[in-house]
């Protein structure tokens, strides 16, 4: 038993840099069609609705709509970015590339999941980077909101990554990714707040966005765009720490099966 814990489990505090070190290099080739490719979808939402709507609404919650808005979905680009990079990039390579033949080298099972889950958190860090400026630059948030939301935003991606490590982890094939992408990213989008406020939603759909880690993610970053306190923080980092690390074990566990059996 403490074999197979010490082969799956990171085997120091610096094996996973040379997983993350080959995806950069590899990835450094398409930067430019990637970083626009994940600020697309954001962006159309920031300005599709936040100026169309925006006209029409005026203000939500004392801010201008969309400032509002740009807070959702700065946090949710943290989510897209990382959740694709995993189901999708991380699949590839684990089924294309195979991920056994690096279980062959002195790197663990543990060591190789974590490069990949931090990877992917740089990909959404990035992505919640050129939000954030477009906002700036625009004028619907301040320069002072990088300094407490980009750390933020890279949380957010490893919790993402680390849940989507799991669905990664069972799914026989990509074709079942699309349950994962319509039947919870898609649905927490707009239970947790991201497009409009969560106190109009019926008590219980309150209480369930509570539980899910966008709405963690946008309760931590909404109020440094606004300008406002921060309710609660200490709560909304330690639930954002959980979905990292839990499901980061649910996975090794998961591709311990898959991969060595």
């Amino acid at each position: 038993m403490r074999h197979v814990i010490a082969m799956t489990l990171p085997a120091n505090a610096w094996n996973w840099i040379s997983v993350w070190l080959r995806n950069y290099l590899a990835w450094k080739r398409v930067a430019v069609a990637s970083i626009l490719g994940n600020l697309a979808d954001p962006i159309i939402y920031m300005f599709g609705l936040g100026l169309g709507l925006g006209m029409m609404i005026g203000h939500v919650e004392g801010a201008p709509y969309i400032a509002f808005l740009t807070g959702g979905m700065v946090a949710a680009s943290a989510m897209t970015s990382a959740t694709f990079e995993t189901i999708y990039a991380a699949f590839a390579r684990m089924q294309t590339q195979r991920w056994e033949a690096i279980l062959y080298t002195q790197l663990t099972l543990g060591d190789l999941v974590l490069g990949e889950l931090v990877w992917a958190a740089t990909k959404a860090f990035l992505a919640g980077t050129g939000i954030m400026i477009v906002a700036i630059v625009f004028g619907y948030a301040p320069w002072t909101a990088l300094w407490p939301v980009l750390p933020v935003v890279a949380l957010t991606g490893l919790a993402f990554a680390s849940l989507a490590m799991v669905v990664m982890a069972l799914a026989p094939s990509y074709e079942y990714f699309i349950f994962y992408q319509t039947l919870f990213l898609t649905p927490m989008l707009f239970l947790c707040g991201a497009v409009f406020p969560a106190s109009q939603l019926p008590r219980v759909l309150q209480y369930a966005s509570q539980l899910l880690p966008l709405a963690h993610a946008i309760d931590l970053v909404r109020p440094a765009i606004l300008g406002e306190p921060c309710l609660g923080s200490g709560l909304h980092l330690g639930a954002l720490c959980l979905y990292a690390l839990l499901p980061f074990f649910l996975a090794v566990a998961l591709l311990r099966r898959r991969l060595m059996p």
